[in-house]
């Protein structure tokens, strides 16, 4: 990927070099190192992405629009940012759990015709999902076990918690701390 990359939004398009600028936020639970990284595998696309994402204090363009393209709606190709925010919490979920694995995710971004189909026919959609926003995942992690995962999210406190175990899988988000099954 080159700098001149774009990353689709909702309606509209934003040039990576535009994301150069970001700064990192504190994040609680994030030793002080120079370097974030992240491996995700889309499983409904089997697309894979591992990358430094946060380097010395900024956040990189080419990486936060790799994830964004791996992680967009599968199902109509809709892509759109997800938040550096989340990343860093799943940055600090992986840094907990001691792994190397890397997470699945089952979904990351949906875009709203997509989430109104998967609302109609499953309460476990919520109708405000904030999939939309790209800001929650719904992951696993190969050689975890699920409920070790679910209490590892859950003791980070940084966001909602979903356990899915019929499903195996767990949602993490950054909206209010919540929690549910």
């Amino acid at each position: 990927m080159g700098g001149g990359a774009l990353v689709t939004a909702i309606g509209s398009s934003l040039a990576v070099p535009a994301l150069a600028q970001i700064a990192a936020p504190a994040v609680i639970g994030i030793k002080d190192t120079n370097c974030r990284s992240l491996f995700l595998q889309a499983l409904n696309t089997g697309e894979k992405i591992s990358c430094d994402y946060w380097v010395d204090g900024n956040y990189v363009p080419d990486a936060l629009a790799g994830i964004d393209r791996v992680l967009r709606d599968h199902r109509t190709g809709d892509i759109a940012r997800i938040e550096p925010k989340l990343l860093d919490q799943l940055h600090t979920l992986q840094q907990r759990l001691e792994s190397r694995s890397g997470f699945q995710v089952i979904s990351g971004y949906r875009s709203p015709a997509t989430n109104a189909k998967l609302h109609e026919k499953s309460s476990g959609v919520a109708s405000k999902s904030l999939h939309m926003l790209g800001q929650a995942m719904d992951i696993r992690v190969p050689g975890c076990a699920l409920d070790h995962l679910h209490n590892s999210a859950l003791a980070m406190k940084a966001g909602g918690v979903g356990y899915y175990p019929k499903s195996n899988f767990v949602h993490v988000d950054i909206g209010r701390v919540r929690r549910w099954a």
